[in-house]
């Protein structure tokens, strides 16, 4: 049987490298954007490093009454948040030897006439998708599309067997959750991220990857393909190495 791997996670706003890493492992990305919006996640915030440490670029959200989606959030549409998010880029990467390339993926996407933070969290990432060719080896497919019902670890099998998935890949969170033994009952496998955080030449200190890729994208160009490069374990040696 041909091997066929599936990535499923929320949209994310200009996204760290290890979510570039897992789209690369991806033969279907679905975009899992009709779940409950949380202010911690990462579908409208990101950070960047600056001189004295870190700061974030989130995206202006509409309060909202109850727990909506996250493809039902919208953005509160003030003029200037994308000019602010521009500044602090510049401020973060004006001495790196590709900034320009970032800011030009950056200004792509803000350019665009956004309404709800999923259409800007999922540009943001098929823009650096492009800049790196990740998009030419990865179908990404709209969870909502598939009209899968239910929640949780049931709907993600669902998922993965609707698009003929053979092997789930996740992040390291869905440990809590997910019904291992289901998986395998249906005879797909699942593999947890194996981050490597490769380290690249990086402004402001200590290296850090828990940063937007743009950093990545500013300090190394297109050769920044190279440190898109981890792997995947088991979920049973995953599982071990961390109990």
């Amino acid at each position: 049987m041909t091997k066929r791997r599936v990535v499923i996670s929320q949209s994310m706003y200009f996204p760290w490298v290890g979510m570039l890493e897992q789209i690369r492992l991806a033969d279907v990305f679905i975009h899992y954007d009709d779940v409950q919006f949380t202010r911690r996640g990462f579908s409208h915030r990101i950070k960047v490093k600056i001189p004295d440490g870190t700061s974030w670029l989130s995206v202006p959200l509409r309060e909202h009454t109850r727990g909506p989606a996250i493809d039902e959030v919208r953005i509160i549409p003030v003029s200037d948040w994308a000019d602010r998010h521009l500044a602090l880029l510049d401020t973060s990467l004006h001495r790196a030897p590709f900034a320009k390339e970032a800011r030009e993926i950056m200004v792509s996407v803000l350019s665009g006439k956004h309404e709800t933070v999923r259409d800007v969290a999922r540009e943001s990432m098929l823009a650096l998708c492009r800049y790196f060719g990740l998009d030419t080896t990865t179908e990404f497919v709209d969870s909502r599309d598939l009209c899968i019902g239910g929640s949780g670890s049931d709907r993600i099998l669902s998922l993965v067997k609707t698009v003929g998935g053979t092997d789930y890949v996740t992040g390291h969170g869905a440990l809590n959750y997910l019904d291992h033994a289901s998986f395998e009952a249906n005879r797909i496998s699942v593999s947890y991220m194996d981050y490597q955080c490769l380290p690249y030449p990086q402004l402001h200190g200590e290296f850090t990857p828990y940063v937007t890729a743009l950093d990545l994208v500013a300090n190394c160009g297109r050769e920044g393909l190279a440190n898109i490069a981890s792997g995947t374990q088991n979920w049973k040696e995953f599982a071990n190495g961390t109990s």
